[in-house]
């Protein structure tokens, strides 16, 4: 007769630890991918860092001015090394080159450490989200339309040239 393995016993949440997740302050996402960042940029203010639970990288809570309505939306970024509260904060095709700006990959120049990378154009990123994390940009295609990355992990990756991702280092480097 066989035996229940232990993982068996223990069953689907595996102990009675599980991480609250009621605190959490918001999903780190990027815009939404509309008409303003395809064809140009959209400027947006950093109103404060902010630190999430459970996670080791602080978050940005920017406050942009809507392009359609008479309103503001505020998002929540990814907070990459060296952005602080009151800086302007640029996303789209025609942003400048410049920490915690966001802008589509086949519009960065070779070498540059990137960070919060989509895998797939619109997705709100992706690749190297962790604290301390970055990616380098391999290459271009001769049009633009695909993009290698190299990851965090060394693995070199083949992405959409209109995938989007942060200048920069994400912050919260060095801890344990």
């Amino acid at each position: 007769m066989g035996k229940v393995i232990r993982c068996q016993r223990k069953g689907k949440v595996g102990s009675v630890y599980t991480t609250p997740k009621s605190k959490r302050v918001a999903p780190p996402r990027y815009r939404n991918l509309d008409y303003t960042e395809r064809q140009g940029y959209i400027k947006g203010v950093v109103r404060a860092l902010v630190h999430d639970p459970g996670r080791g990288c602080p978050l940005l809570k920017v406050d942009f001015r809507d392009p359609y309505k008479y309103k503001h939306n505020t998002e929540y970024f990814l907070a990459a090394e060296g952005t602080y509260s009151g800086q302007y904060v640029f996303c789209g095709r025609k942003a400048t080159v410049s920490t915690g700006n966001v802008l589509p990959v086949n519009k960065i120049p070779e070498g540059t450490t990137i960070c919060n990378i989509e895998s797939s154009v619109g997705d709100k990123g992706s690749y190297s989200r962790c604290s301390g994390t970055y990616a380098t940009i391999v290459g271009h295609s001769d049009d633009g339309s695909r993009t290698r990355v190299r990851l965090p992990s060394g693995a070199r990756k083949t992405i959409p040239g209109l995938c989007r991702a942060t200048v920069g280092i994400i912050a919260g480097g060095g801890r344990n």
